[in-house]
Formats: structure tokens, sequence, C-alpha cells
């Protein structure tokens, strides 16, 4: 049977990963701006191909940094063609639908995902782990649900953008503001640690290589970002004071 061609548009850190799992159910196009996918395609039975190869493919996986996204898109908008499905990885979603309704043509179908998962947390399999999908344009989100819920074996989540965007700004911002507040301590490894403290340090471990781009996202580009950091940092300056009055 032939598989369906699916361009992916940049093959960094998560996009690398997501060849492996995809890799078996499409036939592959790679394409980044930034590096030599050669090598990664052979590997994976893919192709390295041209922007206009992977935007000319039936499904287009846009993979950058979600502050590329609008580029990305105007650069594949005049290559994709009519009935093609776009979808992005990024980790806000308001934003990125946002783009892909204003800039892709309108006979585009675009579905937001947002694996909750990567490299690290990942490395041992995905089977089971989350993502969140948002419709934004055209009918075809629920085949991707099922197909990230039965080929993928992903545990799936509906939700609109925003609805996204308001629960990730506490979900993934407050632990990524907390994991680089610990890592900026630079604390040796100890010795005697209780329970509580090793799995704060797993999931430190599980976000202390995630790109400073990617930490920007989440902390700048979701509107409900602001709120959450807002919160937080007035709930640990209260604690504080409470310490210090005794």
């Amino acid at each position: 049977m032939t598989k369906t061609r699916l361009g992916i548009i940049g093959t960094g850190a998560f996009g690398a990963f997501m060849v492996r799992h995809l890799a078996p159910y499409a036939d592959l196009v790679l394409y980044d701006a930034h590096k030599n996918t050669a090598r990664m395609a052979k590997k994976y039975r893919a192709t390295a191909g041209s922007l206009r190869e992977a935007a000319a493919c039936k499904i287009v996986v846009i993979a950058v940094p979600v502050q590329q996204i609008g580029k990305v898109l105007r650069r594949i908008a005049p290559l994709v063609k009519p009935g093609t499905l776009v979808c992005d990885v990024g980790s806000v979603k308001m934003k990125t639908a946002k783009l892909m309704r204003e800039i892709l043509p309108n006979d585009v179908d675009a579905v937001g995902t947002h694996p909750l998962f990567g490299p690290q947390s990942g490395g041992s399999g995905i089977k089971g782990l989350n993502i969140v999908v948002c419709n934004v344009r055209g009918k075809r989100a629920p085949c991707v649900r099922r197909f990230c819920r039965d080929k993928l074996g992903l545990s799936v989540f509906a939700a609109t953008p925003r609805a996204h965007d308001r629960e990730l700004a506490y979900v993934q911002g407050l632990t990524h503001l907390l994991a680089k507040v610990v890592v900026a301590l630079d604390l040796p490894r100890f010795r005697f640690t209780t329970k509580t403290y090793d799995y704060m340090e797993q999931m430190v471990e599980m976000v202390r290589y995630d790109s400073d781009e990617l930490f920007r996202a989440i902390e700048r580009e979701n509107p409900f970002t602001k709120k959450a950091k807002k919160e937080f940092f007035a709930a640990a300056r209260n604690l504080e004071q409470k310490l210090l009055r005794g």
C-alpha cells in the first residue's frame, strides 16, 4: 500500500525525534533551512527535499520554534496544494492558529498539535504520553486525533487554542520557570535525598536541555503566562515575608 507523503519542515531536536516515530507510517520528505537532512533521510528511508518538495506533500508538519512559524507559513503559502493538511507542533496554540488562519490559503486545512513530551521525556517510548489537538480550519482534526491514538498510542485531548494556552501557562510556564531557577542554583549532587527531591530532579532533567527559544516561547508567546508568573512571584514573595516575620 502506498504511504501518504508527509513533509516535515524543521529537523531540530523535536523534528528529528518526530521523524523516528512517523517514518513507519508515511513517506517522509525532510527539509531544514539550517542543516543537511541527507544522513537522517537515509537512516529512516526518507527523502531529503527542498522546501518546495516538502510543502507539496499531502500533509505538512511544521516543527520550527514558535517564533519562526509565521516566516515559514509565508514561505509555504504559495507552495502548498489545495486540500493539503498543515499541522504544527508548537508549545503555544493561539498564536500559531491565528497565523495559520491568516496566512494559509482558504483551501488548505490546518490543525494545531502540541505533544506534551519531548526527546528526554519520550526517550523510552511515547506510548501513553499526552498530546493536545486543536482544530484550526477544516474537518480533519478527528483524523489527526485517531492517528495519534491508534497508531502512535498517545493519550489525545481535543481543545481550543485558547483552552490549551490557558492551562499550559501553568503546566509548562511554571515547571520550566522552576526548572530554570533550580538549574541556576548549580546545586551539587547530594547523597541524602528524599523521594520529593528526586522527583524535582527528574523534572529539571526533562527540560534542562530544552532550547532557549522554547523557553522564551513558553514564557513570552502564551498570553496567559504573564498572569501565571505574576501569581507565582507574588506567592514566593508572600512566603518569604512570612518566613522573615517568623
